[in-house]
Parts: C-alpha cells; sequence; structure tokens
C-alpha cells in the first residue's frame, strides 16, 4: 500500500544528470546531417514531465558547470517545464575539463532503426554526492510524496551510486516514497557488476514502485527473465507475469511492479503494451498499436503517467492505463519527454480517439 505524505512541498523530487540531445532534423542519420535539434534533456527529468506539465510541484537535484552556456539552457529548459532546480556549480577546470554529457541521436525513418551514442567525457554529473544537498531539508522540512530513482544515475559513477543509496536510505527515514526504474545500460555496468548488484538490490529493497523490462530484472536484480512465449509480444504476457512475480518475492515490501511491452514492426509503428502488478491484482493493457514520430523517451513517459496517476491517488487500473497513454503521447513528440496539454488530451489517447479538438 502506497501512503503519500499530505504536507509535502513537491509531489516529486528527482536526481540526476543532465545533458543535451542533439537530433539530426527530418529524421535523418547523425553521420549524414549538418543540421541539429538541441534540447535539454535526461531520462529521469523526462519522468518527472508529465507531473509538471499537469501542475504537481517537481524539484530536479542535478549539478551544473559553473558559467557554462549550456548550464544555462539547462536551467531556463527545466523553469520552462515549470520544475524547480537546485544543485552544486563546479568548475569547469578549463577546455579538458568538466561538462554537461551529449546525446547523439537520430530518431530512424521507415525500416531504418533509431542509433544513439552517449559522450559523457567529463560529465559533470558523475561527481553528485550526498554532502552537496541538505537532504533533511528536502525531505524533512519542505518534503516530498515521491522520489524517481533511474539505474542510469545509479550506475554513473561510484559517487553517483552512493549518492543515489544515501538519498533512498533518507527519503525512506522521512517517509519519502521512492520509485526506481532499473534502465540497466552495460556500459555503465562494464566492471563493476558485483558493486552495482548490492547497490541496485538495496534500492530496489526500498523501492515502494519497480519498473523494469526483462533484461532490466535480470541484469541489475538477478532475477530469472521470462519463459519462451508465444507469437509476438502478445504471446510473452503470461511469461513476463511469471517473471514479475519471481520479483515480488524477491522483494515483498514493495507495492507496486511494471513492465513495458514494446514489439516494433517500423520506426513509426510500434505495438505498446505494459502489465502493472499491485497487491494481488495484474493491470495489462494488450499491445496495440501506436503512431511513432520518435520512441526515445516512451518508456520515460510511462514512468512519469503511472507515477501521475498514484499520486493523484486514483485507482492503480487507472493509474496504469495513463501511464500506457503518456508513453505513448511522448513517442509522438520531437521532445522525449511527454508535454501533456491537459489530462484529457492523454486520455484521448488511452481511447484511440485521434479526432480534431475544436
Amino acid at each position: 500500500m502506497i501512503d503519500l505524505k499530505k504536507d509535502a512541498k513537491y509531489a516529486l523530487v528527482i536526481p540526476t544528470s543532465m545533458g543535451t540531445r542533439l537530433t539530426p532534423v527530418n529524421g535523418q542519420p547523425f553521420h549524414c546531417s549538418d543540421t541539429f535539434k538541441m534540447q535539454a534533456t535526461s531520462a529521469e527529468s523526462n519522468v518527472g514531465a508529465v507531473s509538471s506539465y499537469l501542475g504537481l510541484p517537481v524539484k530536479v537535484l542535478t549539478a551544473f558547470v559553473k558559467g557554462s552556456p549550456v548550464s544555462r539552457f539547462i536551467k531556463d529548459n527545466l523553469a520552462s517545464r515549470h520544475m524547480d532546480y537546485e544543485g552544486p556549480e563546479f568548475d569547469a577546470g578549463g577546455p579538458w575539463g568538466l561538462r554537461h554529457q551529449i546525446n547523439l541521436a537520430d530518431s530512424g525513418a521507415g525500416s531504418r532503426g533509431p542509433r544513439v551514442a552517449n559522450d559523457r567525457a567529463g560529465e559533470v554529473g558523475r561527481k553528485l554526492a550526498a554532502e552537496h544537498f541538505d537532504l533533511d531539508r528536502i525531505f524533512g522540512e519542505e518534503g516530498a510524496q515521491f522520489i524517481h530513482l533511474s539505474g542510469l544515475i545509479a550506475a554513473l559513477s561510484p559517487e553517483t551510486s552512493q549518492f543515489c543509496l544515501e538519498v533512498a536510505r533518507k527519503a525512506k527515514e522521512h517517509g519519502t516514497c521512492i520509485g526506481f526504474d532499473l534502465n540497466h545500460r552495460a556500459s555503465l555496468w562494464e566492471g563493476r557488476e558485483e558493486e552495482l548488484a548490492k547497490v541496485f538490490h538495496e534500492i530496489a529493497s526500498l523501492s515502494d514502485v519497480l519498473v523494469g523490462n526483462e533484461e532490466d530484472f535480470q541484469l541489475c536484480l538477478g532475477i530469472e527473465g521470462p519463459p519462451p512465449g508465444g507469437e509476438g509480444i502478445a504471446g510473452k504476457i503470461d511469461g513476463f507475469k511469471e517473471m514479475i512475480g519471481r520479483v515480488k518475492k524477491e522483494f515483498p515490501n514493495t507495492s507496486v511492479f511494471a513492465t513495458t511491452l514494446r514489439e516494433v514492426v517500423s520506426v513509426n509503428l510500434h505495438q505498446w503494451g505494459a502489465i502493472v502488478s499491485a497487491g494481488d491484482e495484474w493491470h495489462v493493457m494488450e499491445p496495440r498499436e501506436i503512431g511513432v514520430l520518435d520512441r526515445i523517451g516512451g518508456g520515460d513517459g510511462f514512468v512519469g503517467g503511472l507515477l501521475y496517476g498514484i499520486l493523484r491517488e486514483w485507482p492503480m487500473e487507472k493509474a496504469a492505463q495513463f501511464g500506457w497513454a503518456s508513453g505513448a503521447l511522448a513517442a509522438t513528440l520531437l521532445t522525449d519527454y511527454g508535454q501533456p496539454a491537459d489530462e484529457e488530451q492523454v486520455w484521448s489517447i488511452w481511447e484511440g480517439n485521434a479526432r480534431v479538438k475544436r
């Protein structure tokens, strides 16, 4: 059972390493493009965007490079998303020093899949530590109903791993609920498998909401994946439920478990579904077709919508449906985060209503 703090200043607090994303225009490949769209981004802030655009107070904990125009760009973007932010400002240390990471990502088109590369050299977010924040003020005096943690920030460096652990412990001490999206990335785990397995297991044990796909649960937590299933992603639902059942036994204090289901027909057409388990109830969103402009951020949109529904204290079935539709919304946008105009827009996607609204 999820018990939300009633007197908290923030609905959602989000530790993250902010960076920029460069995307070629018109769906072109990165290597043969000369015109790019730049946006401020991080997987974790993408999750918070659903709540911030729909009026809930969201705060980002991050790090900045002092005097950097990119830092200013990021701060202005977070403000435009109606998010508060705080965090240390580090001296760049010269041209070979610190900076914000760069995500190099084309969106793909038709039969040519997206390709994403991350330039993380000198990433300032790798220096995040608990000592940079007054956690008792943030979770005690100000208060937060939920904190969203991601495996990306938890695995970014030994410093951020410890940071996420200390944040999770302090949040739990002050009665803040914890959401954890496992988000395994092999490049971040290489050579640190044993260390990170312990970190992720402890954060998962403290979490109220645990999200991951079959690889996340296997590689982060050592849970056996789903058995081979029937034809297509829909035919594997029972196997996914069986896997989630094993996760529930491993983490009995967690209230909600979720995974998304995706089958790529083409870059611009996906079968999109999800499974959410809460207590003895299963909420299955059978995969159905969605149009895709840019797939990156769809999973974050799902988590953001699910958390928004939980924060609104909706029945879990309704929160799960809103998560599915928020992920589908993000896939229609050039930003890698959802920017819902209102709840009605999201529910129209769930209902399959793409008619013009005048």
